[in-house]
């Protein structure tokens, strides 16, 4: 079973959108229109998993040609998802099946929640006692 997203007309090229597919009150994947391709992604940094956006929406630069985290600068690839700038240099955006049915944007069914967390090593920082 798929989860609608939107019609596939108001996803914009250039521009991405955020969703919240499974009602948990926050955008958990997002979506982009680029080079005339649609991909759907997770809202999810692989460097420490926090989402992506700085406001509703806005995951993209300015001129629409990069994914951005905003909590780290990293820089990911439109159409691979590739991280090609910041700390998780060659790792991956998780990207979401989804299809087009009936002019609607569609994911394909997944469980909530369903993140994969970075397998970078946490360094702890050293106190003054």
């Amino acid at each position: 079973m798929a989860i609608a997203l939107c019609p596939l007309e108001q996803l914009v090229e250039g521009q991405s959108r955020g969703f919240d597919p499974h009602g948990v009150g926050s955008d958990t994947v997002f979506a982009l229109r680029h080079g005339g391709l649609v991909r759907v992604y997770s809202n999810s940094c692989p460097h420490l998993d926090v989402p992506l956006e700085y406001r509703k929406d806005r995951y993209l630069s300015a001129d629409g040609q990069r994914i951005i985290c905003y909590a780290h600068g990293a820089q990911f690839l439109p159409l691979s998802g590739e991280c090609v700038y910041g700390p998780c240099l060659g790792e991956r955006l998780q990207a979401l099946a989804h299809h087009i049915e009936d002019g609607w944007l569609m994911l394909e069914h997944s469980k909530p929640g369903g993140r994969e967390v970075s397998r970078s090593p946490i360094h702890r920082i050293r106190t003054c006692d």
